[in-house]
């Protein structure tokens, strides 16, 4: 059995940012990754600016990561359009070149990171890997995103009885597809679901949808449902025509939105999708995601594993506001009614969807000391 003071299971913008941290503070550990090579995982890719400013922080810069400013967020409900401008720019990224670039500062730093390392299950604080091989740690960094480990899984019931799966196609490139696109983060809302479109750093579109189950069940496959949805939603439809035939759906089953772990468990640190489930409409998983891999990274370095505790309850309380505003326009996005009405009030009064953007930000720790109640 191999030991290690600090093990973070999982490669993802949580995972790398603490053992970023952990590494510069000289503090021992070890990241595993259960991919042998950098992935592209399952995401929107939006950064706010928020985010950005922490990246900065972390030494990443936006220019690294894409040139191009998203600056607008567009409202598609049928027929119906609206569009209002952001706070600040943001940008979309793959999660292929986040990660990548995040790994490498990680290791430039001196983290110790191995890939190809699949964690199995969580039993009596030994981590037991697919290979056989068991790993000991005094403190644990669950990172493994919305794939839960056997042993520390979130509750069943966060899923809900009619669960949420996430969906994500490539459109283009073209240029007619930029030109429809660039510069703008534009959500499709439709009955029971939603898709985000963003262009990302190398040209391609990416189209990431939200949908339940029963949607999925109703039009019989991924496909078949792209094809129901760009009938139903013609401005979705019109993006829908840049995707190649042979472009791949890539998919993850039972997303349990809104679900926060609200109490710690000592010498366990939750991070990112572990601790935190935002509506991926909000555009702040990213930016969970990295906010707490920084306060668990300090939080750890200051205290130990017993700060595993009070991280945690710290973390769901940053978490709250965000979770519970995405929370109510998620389930107004997701019936056509309601929908609509989102789309008219945007068209009516944008400023009230860049308020939104703003109270669906996390309060990230290092930006905002000394400045509560302000918006950077």
């Amino acid at each position: 059995m191999r030991r290690t003071s600090a093990l973070i299971v999982g490669g993802g913008p949580a995972g790398l940012t603490t053992a970023l941290l952990l590494a510069r503070a000289g503090a021992p550990h070890l990241l595993i990754e259960r991919q042998a090579e950098m992935g592209d995982a399952l995401c929107g890719g939006f950064l706010s600016w928020r985010t950005l400013a922490m990246l900065d922080r972390l030494g990443v810069r936006a220019s690294a990561l894409n040139r191009d400013h998203i600056r607008r967020v567009s409202l598609h409900s049928g027929t119906r359009k609206a569009i209002a401008s952001l706070p600040r720019p943001g940008l979309a990224v793959s999660r292929w070149r986040l990660d990548t670039i995040l790994a490498e500062h990680a290791r430039t730093a001196g983290a110790a990171i191995e890939t190809g390392v699949t964690a199995r299950r969580h039993e009596h604080d030994v981590i037991h890997l697919a290979d056989g091989a068991t790993l000991h740690a005094d403190t644990l960094f669950l990172a493994s995103g919305k794939h839960d480990l056997r042993g520390l899984a979130r509750p069943a019931e966060a899923r809900g009885g009619d669960p949420v799966l996430g969906l994500r196609t490539r459109l283009g490139p073209a240029a007619a597809l930029d030109r429809m696109v660039g510069g703008t983060i534009e959500l499709h809302l439709f009955d029971r679901g939603y898709a985000g479109v963003a262009a990302q750093e190398d040209g391609t579109v990416n189209l990431c949808m939200a949908v339940h189950r029963s949607r999925l069940d109703a039009a019989g496959s991924p496909e078949a449902l792209l094809a129901v949805l760009g009938n139903e939603s013609p401005q979705l439809g019109e993006r829908l025509a840049f995707r190649s035939n042979d472009a791949a759906i890539d998919a993850i089953a039972n997303v349990p939105y809104g679900w926060r772990e609200r109490a710690g468990t000592a010498g366990l640190f939750r991070l990112g999708d572990q601790a935190a489930v935002i509506p991926s409409l909000a555009g702040e998983g990213i930016g969970l995601a990295l906010e707490s891999g920084a306060r668990a990274a300090a939080a750890y370095c200051r205290g130990g594993s017993g700060a595993a505790l009070s991280y945690q309850t710290d973390f769901a309380a940053a978490a709250a506001r965000p979770l519970a505003v995405a929370g109510m326009i998620w389930k107004a996005a997701e019936s056509p009614v309601t929908a609509a009405a989102l789309t008219m009030i945007a068209r009516l009064a944008p400023s009230l969807v860049g308020l939104a953007a703003r109270l669906t930000r996390v309060v990230h720790s290092p930006l905002d000391a000394g400045r509560a109640g302000r918006e950077s």
